[in-house]
């Protein structure tokens, strides 16, 4: 297992200073945005047609000592305004075929969310199973929206070897161990999950034991957590709908490791990552309203090089 970090953070700077910050932290991997919600600051999609961009681009990598865990573009491709999932669907494409082209093995993206018909122009995010109108809404969407769009997808991916990540984001239809499963049964195991801790802490579910659930659905990891507010929490609940800058009156806000979960509990999450087979990356993304991106790059990339389990485990000699 090793260390990484999801750029966008940096995004201020060209990619070469990025991988001097990176590489005097002891990081030498990346998670590198192509477009869409997380921005293309440091990898670009011309370079598919632009062979002296793309071998520039290699050259920083390899100037660097750098490789990419993944590309990510993040957006909404079952977005009902055709215009907006049409971009998105298009520009995971490209991500695709551009990770075929760099080796780097998965993309990172969103399910999507459609709306609650074929007329509708805006998403509609279903979080219960009642009046009945809830459950149409959600049969409409999983066969007429998600099936075939994510079929397709997930060929396409097979197609060109790389693996499609899905991050469990509230919002979109998979949000959820559970949903991240049933996609995967639907478009086969090209699709995966981008594990996000601390999508599952704000939804009250214990990040450690979803872990056992995804098993060997778990491709890719993000290091980021949720704190909780007790003082804000019993008027807010979790589905806090105010700006994350809004701190002291949200019930939750995502915390940069070492901020709100302490080393006994990223021991046990590791542990437990490498219990159940996965050994790729902790792909450090900072969200933290609190601290400064570099200072929380910087305190979360100290804290987990004491957590990180970065050897195979030997053969036990009591065996």
């Amino acid at each position: 297992m090793k260390l990484g970090v999801f750029t966008p953070l940096l995004s201020q700077l060209p990619l070469d200073d990025v991988l001097s910050k990176l590489s005097g932290l002891g990081i030498h991997t990346v998670e590198l945005g192509t477009g869409n919600y997380p921005g293309d600051a440091h990898c670009k999609l011309s370079m598919l047609d632009n062979p002296g961009e793309l071998n520039e681009f290699r050259r920083t990598l390899e100037r660097h000592g750098a490789s990419i865990s993944a590309l990510s573009c993040h957006e909404n491709p079952l977005h009902p305004n055709g215009e907006i999932a049409e971009k998105a669907q298009e520009t995971s494409r490209k991500t695709i075929l551009l990770a075929e082209k760099l080796g780097v093995p998965e993309v990172v993206d969103f399910s999507g969310c459609p709306g609650d018909s074929p007329d509708a122009k805006q998403p509609n995010w279903v979080t219960c199973p009642w009046p009945p109108v809830y459950r149409e809404v959600l049969e409409w969407q999983w066969a007429e929206a998600v099936k075939p769009y994510w079929g397709k997808h997930a060929e396409f991916a097979a197609r060109h070897r790389i693996k499609i990540v899905i991050e469990m984001h509230p919002g979109f239809v998979v949000y959820s161990p559970e949903t991240m499963l049933r996609l995967r049964e639907i478009a086969g195991p090209s699709i995966g999950c981008n594990y996000d801790p601390s999508h599952m802490f704000w939804q009250n579910i214990d990040p450690v034991a979803a872990i056992r659930v995804l098993g060997d659905a778990i491709l890719h990891v993000h290091a980021q957590v949720t704190q909780f507010y007790a003082a804000s929490l019993p008027r807010t609940g979790v589905l806090d709908t105010k700006s994350y800058t809004d701190e002291r009156n949200r019930g939750w806000i995502f915390r940069t490791c070492g901020f709100g979960h302490g080393a006994e509990w990223w021991k046990e999450f590791v542990s437990t990552l490498r219990m159940l087979g996965y050994d790729h990356v902790l792909s450090i993304e900072h969200e933290d309203s609190l601290l400064a991106p570099e200072e929380g790059l910087s305190k979360a990339a100290h804290f987990l090089q004491d957590v990180v389990i970065s050897q195979p485990p030997a053969a036990a000699w009591w065996v």
